[in-house]
């Protein structure tokens, strides 16, 4: 089963999405509530996905995937975005460019981000 890690600064969208993933039958899912967090779980256990926002305090999303596609080639990154107070699409777009397997403007549905981690643990 995939090893998923949630990383974001809002508890509320942690927890809601982590539900919807567990609903879809993914059980092994961790959180935190930023790059920082995010980066000494993995560091401390490997995760197949990593679902990450960009703007965030602390370190940020862009940051994460820098260090997540030079230190850790092989995982799936999922990043997301509300573009805080701007169209998130412009980051979105920074995000694919650094090395994002998908990316997720917020707000999205259930079922948009549990077809992209299906799709992305069928590649």
């Amino acid at each position: 089963m995939a090893r998923i890690l949630i990383i974001d600064d809002d508890d509320q969208f942690r927890t809601m999405s982590k539900k919807m993933l567990e609903k879809a039958g993914y059980n092994d899912i961790e959180e935190a509530a930023n790059g920082s967090i995010g980066m000494k779980l993995i560091r401390q256990h490997p995760f197949d996905i990593v679902i990450t926002d960009l703007i965030m305090p602390d370190k940020e999303g862009i940051e994460m995937i820098t260090e997540l596609t030079r230190d850790y080639p092989g995982i799936k990154i999922i990043a997301m975005s509300g573009g805080g107070g701007v169209d998130p699409q412009g980051y979105l777009e920074i995000a694919r460019h650094l090395g994002a397997s998908r990316t997720l403007a917020k707000p999205f549905k259930d079922s948009d981000l549990i077809h992209v981690v299906q799709e992305l643990l069928k590649e």
